[in-house]
């Protein structure tokens, strides 16, 4: 190896060693880096050692050093992630419903080893376990990465959809199980992972779970040209949907009182106009999909939240209130 390349590799393993074994609690000295590296078959001293680390900072890494006993201790500031962020990802990552019991471990393990292997210890000792269903499917990887491609490309997929049933066996919807779908997003919904179609004949979109999509195939025919103007409109669309089962949109009027205004900014964005109506309550025409979790979202604020226009939709409101009071 020529001693330029040389030079560069040391550099590059005094980096890795410095990133992956150091942190602020936890320095290595001078001694240690040496033997370290040696231990690499490459030659470093104290002086060499020095000159080095001063390059390093010279470019940005921010490497820095106090005294331990009697050496110098060094470690590395400048983490991509901080341990509180790597916290929450690792908690995003167990509390998934999406990824199976396998691939949870697997991410966690690269996730904390982002920090260090000191404080990847620290991380992964200290991990709640959620109460999480996970699913069995270990194909969710592939899956996505060649629904990525589709989407990128703008290209229809065939996929094979499932659902469980009571003897947790795989049902298939349709008699060979396959369906040709127009994909336009991935959308990350009330704990799941879907994938956003366009329903050319029906003329909307419909959501498949990630989870229960098998055997994807990339096919080299476009999607239409609806489907590309309604792949533009996906953050619109899940303001309308109720986790994620669609319906016929309508534009409907709800009133509300003080406390459910919070509610609303959550469901339908910061942008949604409330205007206050004479009895101290508030009011806002909101775009829906109407389907059973939009009347579950609604039944949950009852006394404090109801819809009041279209008339038709008001009618299908006190029917389903009716079933209700009926229900033994």
């Amino acid at each position: 190896m020529n001693p330029e390349n040389y030079r560069k590799l040391k550099l590059l393993k005094l980096l890795e060693l410095l990133r992956q074994e150091t942190d602020e609690n936890n320095p290595m000295v001078t001694n240690e880096i040496c033997r370290r590296l040696m231990e690499m078959d490459i030659v470093c001293d104290r002086r060499t050692l020095a000159t080095d680390i001063k390059l390093l900072n010279e470019q940005g890494y921010e490497i820095q050093s106090y005294q331990v006993c009697k050496a110098k201790g060094y470690y590395i500031a400048d983490r991509r992630f901080s341990i509180p962020e790597l916290k929450m990802l690792i908690d995003a990552v167990e509390a998934s419903h999406l990824l199976s019991e396998k691939k949870t471990q697997e991410l966690i393990e690269k996730i904390a080893a982002l920090g260090g292997s000191k404080q990847a210890e620290v991380l992964t000792s200290n991990i709640v376990r959620f109460n999480t269903v996970k699913p069995t499917n270990e194909c969710i990887y592939y899956t996505i990465q060649i629904l990525e491609e589709a989407i990128r490309e703008k290209k229809k997929v065939t996929i094979h959809y499932f659902h469980l049933n009571e003897r947790r066996e795989k049902v298939y919807r349709s008699e060979n199980g396959i369906h040709t779908v127009e994909p336009i997003a991935l959308v990350y919904n009330n704990d799941r992972y879907y994938l956003t179609c366009y329903n050319p004949k029906a003329d909307r979109n419909y959501n498949y779970r990630l989870d229960r999509i098998e055997k994807v195939v990339l096919l080299d025919e476009s999607i239409s040209s609806r489907a590309k103007i309604r792949s533009r409109s996906v953050a619109k669309y899940n303001a309308q949907v109720f986790k994620m089962y669609g319906g016929e949109t309508v534009k409907v009027t709800l009133v509300f009182d003080v406390r459910m205004i919070d509610y609303i900014y959550e469901k339908f964005g910061m942008d949604t106009k409330i205007r206050p109506c004479e009895d101290d309550s508030f009011t806002a025409n909101v775009e829906v999909q109407l389907s059973p979790t939009f009347w579950g979202w609604l039944f949950q604020f009852t006394g404090q939240m109801r819809v009041t226009a279209p008339e038709w939709v008001c009618d299908e409101y006190m029917g389903m209130l009716r079933k209700a009071i009926n229900i033994e």
